[in-house]
């Protein structure tokens, strides 16, 4: 009698604790610190942006409509066909360097987190921004020795406030050539077209092996005919000069080589130039289009195995000693030099458009991290060891900052939130669209008529990261404050994997519970 009469209060007592326990827990999952975060609207979102900064022919898929055409006669004053690519910002140039280093970080975003970019339902959006990238740059590519790396002027682009459907200013084409070398052009470029071949492997196998023999013939290239591109393409000095020199870019370029093909002769590069080229001297606090350092030094110390012989694992070993030397100083645990940090923790590099090295560092801390878990390892910082669920944790507090976890309250992934920059340094976004208005827009009557009103773009250009807070965690919503307001192609491309990687996190976290809670 005594169990029969217990048993509604038991069964009771049990559905009230599971349905508290499924409350808290969606409470603990949707609201993390206090705000909820969608990481796959995010995710979404940096994947249509590059739709946005397209050139040439818009296909008939286009999902950003306020862009149109564009471009269309780009090369053919030069005897070559080169419309097609990427405007790097907001601007009108397209810039080889940075649109190589672009694809270069969203085809390592699909290799690496391909299944959660699956799972969020974008995998051939993803796809489509690669290849966008990858044939322009097989139409760059016109001989053995030739790579084409810069379309318009910055300098004349720089005087008119034209949308790209209305551009008047010059469209003369660059090369790099025997004669006049870019190793760190080409070399970036063909980092890029094997790590896509990696992305396109399975999807369009024809496609990636095409891909891969550009990036060969490219990296011989660039090893055979050394020099710095800025030297051969002087007008883009000013704009993507390559301080850093193209050793870096060919190191880079010998381990995505490695990564396509596994060929022993890309991985020997790496190695034998270890100390003539830096990779495992130069101890580094950022990750950009320009210096490539510290993701050549992630992506060796990954590679080291106990079965290799033991002068190549001494010289992984200085690698990963490198890498860790990086991910320290992101995390403030260097005992000299470390990245700075603006009063409410975001890292802080320079003035000039700084979340761009914020997002490539949450690119490499996530990969990193990850690879840390999967192998049961931590590293050592100066006095003290850090683990990766420690590394990941600092991932999520730069990426809540960006998302709108900041003094502003303001989200800095342009269209995500209710509060994001209304008035990006953007000729597109900023003028009325060629849909809405196709009479033609001058190149002065833009700055006229467009760039100077006080009131929010009419396009959005979603999914665009700009520059960013200054090192007091200020910002200023204005056309004119091209140093924060800015957005770049290079500035959303990192988070393509690190949003990835959080939304599968969150769907696993749900997963777990519902495992662990019967």
């Amino acid at each position: 009698m005594e169990n029969t009469n217990l048993a509604p209060t038991f069964l009771t007592s049990l559905l009230l604790q599971r349905c508290l326990a499924s409350l808290l827990c969606l409470y603990a999952i949707t609201i993390p610190h206090t705000q909820a975060f969608d990481y796959k609207d995010a995710l979404s979102k940096s994947i249509l942006y590059f739709e946005g900064q397209r050139s040439g022919y818009l296909p008939p898929n286009q999902r950003v409509t306020w862009r149109h055409h564009s471009g269309l006669s780009d090369g053919f004053p030069q005897g070559v066909d080169l419309v097609g690519g990427y405007y790097d910002a907001g601007d009108n140039v397209k810039f080889g360097l940075p649109m190589a280093f672009t694809i270069t970080l969203l085809s390592w975003s699909v290799i690496e987190y391909g299944d959660q970019i699956s799972d969020a339902g974008e995998y051939y959006h993803a796809l489509d921004a690669i290849k966008w990238g990858t044939d322009y740059f097989i139409k760059c590519h016109t001989q053995p020795n030739v790579l084409w790396g810069q379309v318009g002027d910055g300098r004349s682009d720089h005087h008119c406030w034209q949308r790209p459907e209305d551009m008047t200013t010059g469209r003369e084409a660059y090369k790099i050539d025997e004669k006049h070398p870019g190793s760190d052009l080409a070399g970036e470029t063909a980092a890029a077209m094997a790590a896509s071949s990696i992305v396109f492997r399975r999807a369009n196998p024809h496609y990636s092996n095409l891909l891969l023999y550009h990036a060969k013939e490219l990296f011989e290239f660039a090893d055979k005919y050394r020099g710095k591109y800025d030297d051969s393409i002087e007008v883009v000095k000013g704009y993507y000069s390559s301080l850093s020199g193209y050793k870096d870019e060919l190191l880079w370029a010998a381990l995505w080589l490695y990564k396509a093909t596994g060929e022993i002769v890309y991985f020997d590069y790496v190695i034998e130039n270890a100390h003539s080229f830096g990779g495992v001297d130069w101890a580094m606090a950022e990750f950009s289009w320009d210096v490539k350092y510290a993701g050549v030094q992630i992506i060796a110390s990954m590679l080291l195995e106990e079965t290799m012989p033991k002068e190549d694992k001494q010289i992984l070993h200085q690698y990963r000693l490198k890498a860790e030397y990086y991910i320290c100083a992101c995390l403030n645990k260097n005992k000299e030099q470390n990245v700075k940090r603006t009063p409410s923790g975001l890292m802080f590099i320079r003035p000039w458009n700084n979340l761009q090295y914020v997002t490539t560092a949450t690119f490499l801390l996530t990969v990193y991290s990850d690879y840390l878990k999967l192998t049961n390892q931590g590293i050592s910082c100066p006095q003290v060891s850090v683990g990766p669920d420690e590394i990941a944790s600092f991932v999520k507090s730069q990426v809540h900052y960006i998302l709108g976890s900041n003094p502003m309250n303001k989200s800095y992934l342009v269209g995500y939130g209710s509060d994001y920059p209304k008035r990006v340094h953007h000729r597109g976004a900023s003028t009325v669209s060629y849909k809405v208005k196709d009479s033609f827009i001058g190149c002065t009557e833009g700055y006229h008529s467009w760039y100077g009103r006080q009131g929010p773009n009419p396009n959005v250009v979603i999914g665009a990261v700009v520059g960013g807070p200054d090192k007091n965690d200020g910002f200023e919503d204005g056309r004119g404050n091209f140093m924060q307001s800015e957005a770049c192609t290079y500035n959303t491309a990192p988070l393509v994997g690190v949003f990835a990687k959080l939304h599968g996190s969150d769907k696993t976290m749900i997963v777990d519970y519902e495992i662990n809670s019967g």
